[in-house]
């Protein structure tokens, strides 16, 4: 079925926030950002905005430095999380990694509006669920908990 020209239009200057995020896992805590945004505190794992001429991967790893000072090696893949914001009409399509911690840089700045790295257990995230910068926090935890792991090379960067 044809669509007519003006929702064509339209259709091409729509893009989706395309993100990466990192679950990390460490005796059974996740490293976890808490954010200030609009005045209000909340969680997520770390992650941000794919950047031009970057992989995927290589955002998932600059992105958990950036926020909470962990260099992190990528261990897999967990998945594909598309969302959409009701408060803000932004879809968000977060390309999801597991990782684990490497080495802790404490005297590094941390991103613009990121208060600090913390590490909480999946209660402590539950009992914040209000406080979550989106339902895919808690799912890519229990995902995660769920044992959902995917091989890196699922994920092809062609750079």
């Amino acid at each position: 079925m044809l669509k007519p020209a003006g929702l064509i239009e339209n259709m091409t200057q729509w893009h989706p926030h395309k993100t990466v995020a990192t679950v990390v896992e460490r005796d059974q805590h996740f490293l976890m950002v808490e954010e200030s945004i609009k005045g209000r505190i909340l969680y997520n794992q770390p992650a941000g905005h794919l950047e031009s001429g970057e992989s995927l991967h290589a955002a998932a790893i600059r992105e958990t430095l950036e926020e909470t000072a962990w260099l992190v090696r990528l261990t897999g893949f967990l998945g594909l999380y598309q969302y959409t914001s009701s408060s803000e009409d932004i879809c968000y399509v977060r390309t999801c990694f597991t990782g684990e911690p490497q080495q802790h840089f404490p005297e590094r700045t941390l991103d613009t509006g990121i208060l600090r790295a913390v590490w909480m257990t999946r209660a402590d995230v539950e009992k914040r669920r209000e406080q979550l910068r989106s339902p895919i926090v808690l799912r890519v935890i229990d995902d995660y908990l769920a044992g959902k792991r995917y091989p890196l090379e699922l994920v092809q960067s062609l750079d």
